[in-house]
Order: C-alpha cells, then sequence, then structure tokens
C-alpha cells in the first residue's frame, strides 16, 4: 500500500512540473519573439511524451493555446492550427519511449499543414500547382524559425524535465512491477 501511494505521489509530482513547464510555455508565447520562434510545438510534444493521461496530455495544450490567442488574436485557420499541435502531441505519444530527433517531424508537419491551409483556403495564392508552391516558398522563411525554436524550446523543457528527474528521486519515472519466474 505504501509502494503505490508513493507512486501515485510520484505521478503527481511528475504531472505538476509538466504542467508548469506548459504553463511558463503559454506564458512565453505571448512574449515578445521572432516570428514563429515559439515554444507551441515544443510544448505539444512535450505534452504527449510525458503526461501519461493521453485525454489530459491533448487537451491542456489546446488550452494553453486558446489562453494566448486571447491575447495574440484569432483567425480563420485557428483550427487547422490546433488540428497541427494535436499531431505534434500524437508524435508526442510516439517519442514516449524514444529520445530522437522525432521533434523535427513536429515542426516540419506543422509547415506543411498550415502552408496547405493558406493555399487551399485561397486566402493569399492562387489555387494552382504554382500558387501552392509560391506558398510554401514564401512560408520557408518561417519555417526556420519553426525548427529553430522547436529545437531551442525543446532542449529546454525536456532537459529542465531530465535534470529535474535527477535532483529529486520523487520525479523520477515510477520502476514498474515485473513479476518473477
Amino acid at each position: 500500500m505504501n509502494t503505490q501511494l508513493s507512486q501515485n505521489e510520484n505521478l503527481l509530482y511528475r504531472l505538476l512540473l509538466a504542467l508548469g513547464i506548459i504553463a511558463l510555455a503559454a506564458a512565453l508565447r505571448i512574449a515578445p519573439h521572432p516570428w514563429n520562434f515559439t515554444p507551441v510545438g515544443a510544448m505539444a510534444l512535450f505534452s504527449g511524451a510525458v503526461i501519461k493521461d493521453r485525454r489530459l496530455a491533448l487537451v491542456v495544450p489546446l488550452l494553453a493555446l486558446f489562453l494566448g490567442d486571447i491575447f495574440i488574436g484569432f483567425h480563420k485557420l485557428m483550427p487547422i492550427v490546433y488540428a497541427s499541435f494535436l499531431l505534434s502531441v500524437a508524435i508526442g505519444f510516439w517519442l514516449r519511449d524514444r529520445r530522437t530527433a522525432g521533434r523535427i517531424f513536429a515542426a516540419t508537419q506543422f509547415f506543411l499543414v498550415t502552408n496547405f491551409a493558406v493555399w487551399a483556403f485561397g486566402l493569399s495564392y492562387p489555387r494552382t500547382s504554382a500558387g501552392l508552391l509560391a506558398c510554401y516558398v514564401a512560408g520557408i522563411p518561417f519555417f526556420w524559425n519553426t525548427l529553430a525554436g522547436d529545437a531551442v524550446y525543446a532542449v529546454l523543457f525536456f532537459g529542465t524535465f531530465a535534470l529535474a528527474e535527477r535532483l529529486f528521486p520523487a520525479l523520477r519515472e515510477p520502476a514498474l512491477d515485473v513479476p518473477r519466474r
């Protein structure tokens, strides 16, 4: 019973740390920053990779995005942007047991999905193959900032979490009880 209580406390501490990091990401999003150099992609990956409850892992980044959008403003592509970040959370689910460069996939899918939506909704480019190409080419400078932001903030978020686990045993992943044969 003591072990179960300890594991539950451990999971709670881990969740609180993860939520704190996500709250920091939400706050950093509304702070001044270069175009697309934001923590939201890393926040979505981090949420999917660290928060055990999948529903919570999906809801928390959406809530953080929404709260930031109250300050930043809303636009027609919000559903596409939010869906893209849900894909980033799903990539985070895949990263749970892996510490790989898979984080690049999140920034890439965001670039591909959102630029395609700009073209498909006919907001700025003709709906031709040349228009689609022009849309992607115009987005390249923002893509580099998205990649850089995701990389910097992923290192910051995952690194902070790993350092906290190392320094505070109560935050370490609970060991799974494996039955002996």
